[in-house]
């Protein structure tokens, strides 16, 4: 599911991929509005499918850190509101979500960011962030 979102830089928001053309996708905004706009190869465009956070060990794809969030706000949107939110109250969140995220390389800025797309996926409906196929194969 993650891999058809994208996250566009100098664009607020997530975008869903509608199609392909040449030189160009059609995205839809992730959202209320649904708006849909086209983006060119000049623009810097990354799938969430292809984020990962650090951790003390291994990185943990973007998907498994967002269910440990859905998983921990019994399905709803976050409580914290991470704009009035501390630094510390931002950390603490983290350590709860994913216990050993590396404290070194994961800004406040990068918790910020995790739990507002989390809330705008959560708020469209767009609940599942790891691909049951992928976990059924890997056991």
């Amino acid at each position: 599911m993650l891999k058809t979102i994208l996250s566009i830089s100098g664009k607020p928001g997530l975008y869903k991929l509608i199609s392909q053309g040449r030189n160009m996708l059609i995205v839809e905004s992730v959202g209320a509005d649904k708006r849909r706009m086209p983006v060119y190869g000049s623009d810097k465009v990354i799938s969430l499918g292809d984020i990962a956070m650090y951790t003390d060990a291994e990185e943990v794809p973007l998907g498994e850190v967002l269910e440990a969030v859905k998983k921990k706000e019994n399905g709803g949107t976050v409580t914290l509101d991470y704009r009035k939110a501390s630094a510390a109250e931002l950390h603490a969140f983290m350590a709860e979500v994913l216990p050993n995220y590396d404290r070194d390389r994961v800004h406040s800025s990068d918790i910020k960011k995790l739990i507002q797309w989390y809330n705008l996926l959560a708020e469209s409906g767009e609940t599942e962030f790891v691909d049951e196929k992928a976990d059924e194969t890997a056991e």
